[in-house]
């Protein structure tokens, strides 16, 4: 949800990945976005920079806008943030298939969104592909069937496995809507 702290934990996040890596973090967000990220990063005391290719980045968090993706070197950095992650939403969207692809392979990535679709199954998907968790048609097909009652491209849950699916979500996704969600007082 919204106000929770997504930048915060993102920039945390990214540190972290630092450390273990040894190579500079990226953080990927919106067109209006990357200023407030940089001064959230002020902030807090990280290092960080607005980058618009691969020659401004800095051993530490480098920000950069998705329009910018083509400019970058995936296998430079040692972790990948995508802000506002619902960006992932296209199923067979040309920045979708760009991101699942630039950075498969990449050990420490994170897809963070204060407004998730949880009823989206093909965004839900996709966040588990770009994770590498599962290959979005494979979710489909094993969770869901095509409703073909509406000729469409609509999917839902398949009877047995409605359990099994929130079971699947729960072991790598992390939702929170109050900030008791995350230990805090409300």
């Amino acid at each position: 949800d919204t106000g929770l702290g997504k930048t915060e934990c993102q920039l945390e996040w990214s540190q972290k990945a630092i450390e273990e890596t040894n190579k500079p973090a990226l953080i990927l967000t919106p067109l209006a976005v990357a200023g407030q990220t940089k001064r959230r990063a002020d902030r807090w005391g990280y290092e960080a920079r607005v980058i618009r290719e691969q020659s401004e980045a800095i051993p530490g968090i480098n920000i950069c806008n998705y329009d910018r993706l083509d400019k970058l070197d995936a296998s430079q950095f040692g972790s990948v943030s995508l802000d506002e992650a619902s960006i992932l939403k296209s199923f067979t969207g040309k920045t979708t298939r760009a991101l699942i692809e630039k950075f498969k392979g990449c050990r420490f990535k994170l897809a963070a969104s204060a407004a998730p679709a949880p009823n989206d199954h093909m965004e839900l998907g996709n966040y588990a592909e770009f994770l590498e968790v599962m290959a979005a048609n494979e979710m489909l097909s094993r969770f869901f069937i095509n409703d073909t009652s509406t000729a469409s491209q609509h999917w839902r849950l398949k009877g047995h496995a409605v359990n099994s699916f929130w079971d699947w979500m729960a072991s790598w996704a992390r939702m929170a809507e109050k900030p008791s969600d995350l230990g805090d007082s409300d």
